[in-house]
């Protein structure tokens, strides 16, 4: 369900994306509301789900997590329950930071951030012993040229 926003909502989100941290005077000012009028925009877009949290960036490498793999998955299996379980395997593997059903040759991609090919590795044996897979083909970046970028309002 789409929400509808106007260019003030707009100008919210887009200085949050930059900065989540940013006081409600900040954040008042930069927009060109008052404090009050700002904090119910504020609360009407979490209300509707349109902010639907906060987090805090990291670099990677700092934190020792500085390999990213894509993972393209194929599989046999098209039914609920094993739908079900792949989910719920994934989602216990916390390297695994993405996951989306995909169209196309492979039917899910995952981004898995591990410190190494040493870590990845375990992360991928951890997933073929839990799953029924088909084909897995991991694809190892080199470089991030752009990534966690802001949503375009």
């Amino acid at each position: 369900m789409s929400v509808k926003l106007d260019e003030i909502d707009r100008r919210i989100l887009r200085a949050l994306q930059k900065d989540a941290t940013l006081s409600q005077r900040d954040l008042a000012d930069r927009v060109g509301l008052s404090q009050n009028a700002c904090w119910r925009r504020v609360n009407r877009l979490k209300d509707e789900k349109v902010i639907a949290g906060y987090t805090v960036r990291l670099d990677r490498d700092a934190v020792d997590l500085g390999l990213t793999v894509f993972v393209l998955i194929r599989t046999r299996q098209h039914s609920a329950d094993w739908l079900k379980n792949f989910r719920r395997e994934v989602a216990t593997i916390p390297n695994v930071i993405d996951m989306f059903r995909i169209a196309g040759d492979y039917d899910y991609i995952l981004k898995v951030q591990v410190a190494d090919m040493n870590g990845f590795d375990q992360v991928y044996q951890r997933m073929i012993a839990s799953v029924d897979l088909d084909t897995v083909t991991s694809l190892i970046t080199m470089e991030a040229i752009a990534e966690d970028r802001d949503l375009p309002l």
